[in-house]
């Protein structure tokens, strides 16, 4: 029997919830799924520089499970530009430090490190829970 999974650690949300192609309707497109530990480890190696070694110990994982998910990552990102998909971030085996929010009314991500009711940026009660 094997062990249980750890869940990874991430401590950057995305600003946004995905991409897509310039021109082209969404309704048009289909998407392709990027976990939140995957948009991490792209941030973390690629956007900061950090080694793998240095990334896996940030997000809490082994190295060769940093491999895999970085791996697994840059095919998605790879797969989304070269047959033209949106790439929705979303999902995944993650835990956060914080308590990650997206306001309904000005989009705004809202990052506290306590329990939210009301948008930072325009008061508004309608905040997603990211996390």
């Amino acid at each position: 029997m094997s062990r249980p999974k750890r869940k990874r650690l991430v401590n950057h949300p995305p600003l946004m919830d995905g991409f897509k192609p310039f021109g082209i309707p969404m309704k048009l497109l289909e998407p392709v799924i990027l976990l939140y530990e995957e948009y991490e480890s792209i941030r973390l190696c690629d956007y900061e520089g950090l080694t793998q070694e240095q990334a896996a110990e940030r997000m809490q994982i082994s190295r060769p499970t940093l491999t895999r998910i970085y791996d697994k990552a840059r095919k998605t990102i790879a797969k989304a530009f070269v047959e033209g998909k949106a790439i929705f971030i979303e999902g995944g085996d993650y835990h956060t430090e914080d308590f990650w929010y997206r306001c309904g009314d000005c989009l705004k991500l809202n990052i506290s490190k306590k329990a939210r009711k009301e948008c930072n940026y325009c008061q508004s009660e309608s905040l997603k829970s990211l996390n």
